[in-house]
């Protein structure tokens, strides 16, 4: 009976099986060798290996039968086996006699997903998929990602990080903490995929708006890899999740039985910053120079400075930071078509000045520098943000962390936030505080006096800590808002009118910015790219949107939006000497397309 396995090359690095490889058979009783060729499809996103590097050293690879095949949730097909597969690799009595298609697959997993009526449930109901097989998760997420990406992301993932302990199962990633420092490259190595290309790393320390959860944050390294593949077409054996697990200051989560963390108060400084420190040396030096490193949910004081620290001598990418900052700066860029004039014509408030607000912030005024060629500090001066203490001004400087110095501006003290919507007379409103409903009536109203069509974007995570909901939006403003949030809304009825509002979601930026810096062998991220995504993802905003007033394109298209964000952040890398894949591809949409991952089912010989 032949036993069949992962295969190796000379060099020790293990191949993905979805490329076209030849297979090699050895029966273990009779020491025959058979080949045969296996893998290569034809798909609308062409072959999913194209982004790697080919080697010279021909391939064998072997693939687990028979029992351990279905118990494989890289190469299971359940019931989609067919009777010649079945026959081939001793599946025959395994499965019921009826062979059924993807499609009637997909169909099935969601009207069984349906059935379930609270989001948790549909969340467990999607990692069971996930743990059991692999392409039809992917195939079934993006054929329905309107409807499942709040359950495998916001806002659901919160609650499911939440009570993590309680509902873990298997392992999904790889968990670091204080306990393994000295270890950090010998736990990579422990992981069985060798050819990664993005890591999603967190601490745990400030999960969307819901604080510290510790170690059962990898909920969102694990949530966010799904939507790279997903959404950017980033290969499933490229991904790796990792929690870097240095205690929590939750009380709740030292006193719960079934924490998985570590049970001691978080580290800080020096121990924090050496566990870190190893940890980003031992990536590149197992991974390389080109494996992107994106920070996920790390602390304010944490992310501003390991974001400064190592983005000269790593790919790393901050997707509160800079990934929110990128997806908002779309959505304003579209925003002008509805209300008019220039970004610089506009006037900005922040509620929030931590990652994503001060990331914004810095984007917007980059964008009116390039637009206008001001310098970028008269630019930032159209900017104003308001934090716990109140509106940001040159009087607190002393005081100010220094991520928020620079929007310190010449302003009489204003402590509270209906006061500074009052003086400062923004004409846009941009929410970033993690503090639900303190958009009030009073707000939007005001809002309202001094704009025709005031532009409000409530960004906090998830629904319950948004600032307002879509429909006291569109009440308090008397249909006259644009209005875009962070988590999902219903569309909302006012005066007999339906008004559907966008998702200014993170979503829609980092998959096609992570696939744009792989295609193009990016070695390090710039600011340019990042506007170059923004302007990317507004230009796939047609007049049909425009006329329903949504300020983004709808998510059904989302793949197809990628690849044209990887375009221009491929063409940026190359742009600024940046990429190391040489030479340039022609056709860099076509290009993107055909790197992008499929959840096709692969024949079995």
């Amino acid at each position: 009976r032949p036993e069949r396995s992962v295969g190796v090359s000379v060099d020790g690095a293990v191949k993905d099986v979805n490329a076209p490889v030849a297979v090699e058979v050895v029966d273990s009783e009779s020491k025959e060798t058979t080949a045969v060729v296996g893998g290569g499809v034809e798909d609308v996103y062409g072959e999913d290996s194209a982004t790697e590097d080919h080697f010279i050293t021909p391939w064998s690879v072997s693939v687990a039968s028979g029992y351990s095949l279905l118990r494989d949730p890289h190469h299971n097909k359940g019931l989609a086996f067919t009777k010649k597969e079945r026959d081939a690799h001793y599946l025959r009595g395994l499965l019921p006699p009826v062979v059924v298609n993807h499609d009637l697959q997909v169909k099935k997993m969601m009207h069984n997903i349906r059935q379930y009526e609270v989001p948790l449930q549909r969340y467990q109901a999607m990692m069971d998929l996930q743990e059991r097989n692999e392409r039809l998760f992917y195939k079934l997420l993006i054929e329905n990602i309107e409807e499942l990406l709040p359950i495998v992301y916001t806002p659901t993932v919160g609650e499911a990080c939440q009570k993590y302990g309680t509902i873990f199962k298997n392992p999904q990633g790889l968990y670091i903490s204080l306990k393994d420092k000295g270890k950090v490259l010998e736990i990579l190595k422990n992981w069985p995929q060798k050819k990664i290309q993005v890591i999603v790393v967190t601490d745990g320390e400030r999960i969307l708006g819901l604080g510290d959860l510790g170690c059962q944050g990898m909920g969102i390294p694990v949530g966010k890899l799904s939507l790279y593949t997903a959404l950017g077409g980033i290969r499933p054996s490229a991904c790796l999740p990792i929690t870097i697990d240095v205690g929590t200051n939750n009380e709740k989560m030292l006193d719960d039985e079934f924490y998985i963390g570590l049970r001691q108060r978080r580290a800080s400084g020096k121990e924090y910053a050496e566990l870190m420190n190893e940890f980003m040396s031992a990536v590149k030096q197992n991974y390389g120079e080109k494996v992107l490193i994106q920070f996920e949910d790390f602390a304010n004081h944490n992310a501003f400075d390991l974001l400064e620290k190592y983005r000269t001598t790593h790919l790393v990418f901050n997707d509160d930071i800079q990934g929110t900052a990128s997806v908002v700066l779309a959505g304003l860029i579209s925003a002008l078509k509805l209300v008019g004039g220039s970004l610089a014509d506009h006037k900005f408030l922040f509620l929030g000045a931590g990652e994503a607000g001060t990331g914004i912030a810095e984007l917007i005024a980059l964008e009116i520098s390039k637009q206008t060629n001001a310098p970028l500090e008269e630019t930032r001066k159209k900017i104003w943000l308001v934090d716990s203490k109140g509106l940001i001004i040159r009087s607190r400087l002393d005081s100010l962390q220094h991520f928020k110095k620079p929007w310190a501006h010449d302003h009489e003290p204003v402590n509270k936030f209906l006061d500074a919507v009052k003086a400062i007379k923004p004409t846009v409103l941009i929410g970033s505080s993690g503090a639900g409903q303190t958009f009030t009536k009073e707000v939007v109203e005001a809002m309202s006096s001094f704009n025709e069509k005031p532009i409000i974007l409530a960004l906090s995570n998830p629904t319950s800590q948004s600032e307002c909901t879509a429909e006291q939006a569109y009440t308090w403003s008397e249909g006259r808002t644009i209005f875009a949030s962070g988590s999902p809304f219903a569309p909302v009825e006012y005066n007999g009118k339906v008004y559907v509002s966008g998702q200014s979601n993170n979503a829609y930026i980092f998959p096609g910015f992570g696939l744009g810096l792989i295609i193009s062998g990016a070695i390090r991220v710039h600011d340019e790219m990042l506007l170059a995504a923004s302007e990317a993802l507004a230009e796939q905003v047609t007049q049909e949107h425009f006329d329903n007033g949504l300020i983004y394109p709808p998510f059904t298209n989302i793949r197809k939006i990628s690849a044209h964000i990887a375009a221009k952040v491929a063409a940026k890398a190359y742009e600024l000497g940046l990429a190391s894949r040489l030479p340039q591809p022609e056709n860099l949409v076509a290009y993107a397309e055909s790197c992008m991952y499929s959840p096709k089912y692969r024949n079995y010989r």
